[in-house]
């Protein structure tokens, strides 16, 4: 993990709309940094991009200058009207929805699109259980969260922050933790740092089990990840001779993803 941080060049005046603390706003004041979230995007797959909570658009200057088409959605009118003054490249793109609410294929119409952006850290783990939900359609996902929410999503098995984001996401993406940003560079600053990362999904992103059991047995074991899985998972009416099995006798943290696809095709054989 590179954990340099970045935020000390030129900044942009983020005086025009006022940051709202019930949408969890921080708005990105260093140009360099919005530069380098753009140039995370690999531009392979998709003609499209969707930008969540753009803002003033710090980050959607550098999308706009890409050879895909940017959309954003932004549910603060104030950004609203900033952006269909400022970017008249963006008349027509401007999505005034609530990303959590909105049926994104309005728009997409079941088309691949990639997600960026400085996400809001009060929903940023809700924007990427959506964004899983839309896999299918989804073959890159990057941008900016909270450091330790960005670093869980891409951290392995063993560690004390490894949890229901990591299994779920890598399963079906390949997880890189590219950046951290100080706390400096955002109006108004946060108290934490900031991480950016790379979601870009698997060319084999179709699992060997029940997917919705695969989700069901990693949520169902972290829930009580100090529990061994033989009583966290005792819900799903174990037969006797699987309960003898000694992956049973680990906790979930200890569990690769491989090691949980394989737990799910062993209790969807053997489940009473």
């Amino acid at each position: 993990m590179d954990s340099r941080l970045r935020g000390n060049d030129k900044r942009v005046s983020m005086s025009q709309v006022k940051a709202k603390k019930h949408l969890g706003q921080h708005f990105l004041t260093d140009e360099r940094i919005a530069k380098d979230i753009a140039d995370t995007l690999g531009l392979e797959g998709y003609d499209d991009v969707l930008e969540i909570g753009p803002g003033m658009g710090v980050l959607t200057k550098y999308l706009l200058e890409k050879p895909i088409t940017t959309y954003v959605i932004e549910i603060d009118t104030e950004s609203v009207d900033y952006l269909n003054a400022h970017y008249p490249k963006l008349h027509g793109k401007i999505i005034s929805k609530d990303f959590l609410k909105y049926n994104i294929n309005e728009v997409f119409e079941g088309k691949p699109f990639a997600i960026t952006g400085n996400f809001p850290y009060n929903i940023s783990s809700q924007i990427v259980f959506k964004c899983l939900e839309l896999r299918d359609q989804v073959p890159e996902f990057t941008g900016m969260f909270q450091k330790e929410v960005a670093e869980r999503i891409c951290e392995k098995k063993g560690s004390k922050t490894y949890g229901i984001l990591s299994v779920l996401v890598q399963a079906f993406y390949e997880a890189e933790y590219l950046f951290t940003v100080h706390e400096h560079v955002f109006n108004p600053p946060p108290k934490v740092k900031s991480g950016v990362l790379r979601l870009r999904r698997k060319a084999d992103f179709t699992l060997p089990c029940s997917e919705k059991l695969f989700f069901s047995v990693v949520k169902t074991g972290f829930q009580q990840r100090r529990k061994t899985l033989r009583n966290s998972l005792k819900s799903f009416n174990l037969t006797d001779n699987l309960k003898e099995d000694s992956i049973f006798d680990l906790r979930p943290e200890q569990l690769s993803v491989e090691q949980f696809i394989e737990l799910t095709q062993k209790i969807e054989a053997n489940a009473v």
